[in-house]
């Protein structure tokens, strides 16, 4: 039987990717979090085991849920090792327990992750073998515990891993060769747009479908873990011990906010006809069959839904497309979206600044986001329809159609 749940506050740390640290306080705060911290990729707050559950159940843009227990100079390997085993590990798991290690390191004369994770779980093992003569073992792949160890500028904090596999996971996207944007920045850059759930959302490059999925589980208020059954934290029995009763409460919770229909247009179309194919089977996985329409069309024939909206667009950057091409493409995207979809807002991630340039609108906002390793740009743009005499009452950040389509130039 699970003992009584944690009643006072502890700290706890949510990560989350680069550019999104505001949008996840945002969401902690709604979850009833105090004390919120914004710092790098992360954010700490203080908050219940409740508040613990209801992050890994709801959050849109966290990555995992951490609980710090220890913080500790480390100007070498060695204080590293004896601090870590000075720490009471046999308070937090018992010595039939299986746990893993992981490890990331920046500014710190302990350069490599790989090391330390490795000096960590020496230092573990060996505390338990001390008390115990016997030891826990190391399971990778579902342990009963994860140690996160995060050390920078030679300064280490060590944390419980309280979600396990990574919250961006949903469980709806099928194995494919494409490379999908990340279901935890793709929901961040939606929530960035500003879209009320109302309006239609456009995706005319779709790929894999995430920017749809992502939508269309917000309209619906339906939490990203709707597929999920299992987190680390239902494996704890002497920290925090796993609560069912509270857990229970904390998803009805949840699950008790959504709608029982996605009530607005989200729609999206790519090029490709097997991408097209991988899209649909994500969207069928995710249960929005008959609420999102993928079709399979270049974007130049988009024509998106009247009325206004959002577009969202993640074209290729270049990695695998000569610069004279991209840079075509960019200006055909500008010149498309200047013809196609007045009245729309549209918003576009890349990390390409020379190609940018050949959109031939001019941003009105724009985050600085990481997708993977490479620093990108998501920006808005206006698209709003009228003369040329309007122009000039507009600010120099918006694009206003003129009131001839032969007269589409970039604006001034």
């Amino acid at each position: 039987m699970a003992k009584e749940p944690v009643k006072n506050n502890f700290r706890q740390v949510a990560q989350t990717l680069a550019g999104l640290e505001e949008v996840l306080a945002g969401e902690l705060r709604k979850l009833g979090a105090e004390n919120i911290e914004q710092g790098s990729r992360a954010v700490s707050y203080t908050g219940s085991l409740k508040t613990l559950y209801l992050t890994n159940l709801s959050s849109r843009t966290a990555i995992r849920v951490l609980v710090p227990i220890a913080d500790f100079p480390c100007p070498d390997e060695n204080v590293f090792y004896e601090e870590l085993r000075k720490i009471k590990w046999e308070e937090y798991f018992s010595v039939d327990a299986t746990f893993a290690v992981e490890a990331i390191t920046a500014a710190s004369a302990m350069t490599h992750s790989k090391f330390v994770a490795l000096k960590a779980k020496d230092a573990i093992v060996d505390r338990f073998r001390d008390r115990f003569n016997r030891r826990p073992d190391v399971e990778r792949k579902n342990p009963d515990m994860n140690v996160h160890i995060r050390i920078s500028k030679d300064h280490c904090i060590v944390s419980l891993d309280s979600t396990g596999t990574p919250l961006y996971k949903r469980g709806y996207r099928g194995d494919s060769a494409l490379a999908p944007i990340n279901e935890s920045l793709a929901a961040g850059l939606i929530m960035l747009t500003g879209w009320d759930k109302i309006m239609p959302l456009v995706d005319p490059m779709c790929g894999s479908g995430t920017f749809l999925v992502e939508a269309a589980l917000m309209a619906k208020n339906m939490p990203p873990s709707f597929l999920r059954r299992s987190w680390t934290f239902m494996k704890w029995k002497r920290f925090l011990p796993y609560h069912a009763q509270l857990f229970n409460e904390a998803r009805d919770e949840v699950f008790g906010k959504k709608t029982t229909r996605v009530n607005t247009i989200i729609s999206g179309s790519d090029i490709d006809f097997e991408v097209v194919g991988a899209a649909r089977d994500n969207v069928k996985a995710a249960r929005f069959s008959h609420e999102i329409r993928i079709e399979n069309m270049p974007f130049d024939q988009t024509v998106p839904p009247h009325g206004g909206g959002i577009v969202i667009l993640n074209p290729p950057y270049g990695e695998r497309i000569t610069p004279e091409d991209i840079n075509k493409l960019y200006k055909e995207i500008g010149d498309h979206l200047k013809k196609k979809y007045i009245g729309y807002t549209a918003w576009i991630l890349t990390s390409n600044e020379e190609a940018e340039k050949h959109i031939g609108l001019h941003p009105s906002k724009r985050y600085k986001v990481f997708n993977g390793p490479l620093e990108c740009s998501f920006m808005r743009f206006e698209l709003y329809s009228g003369t040329r005499k309007a122009r000039g009452s507009r600010a120099d950040s918006e694009y206003v159609a003129p009131a001839n389509d032969n007269e589409l130039k970039p604006q001034e």
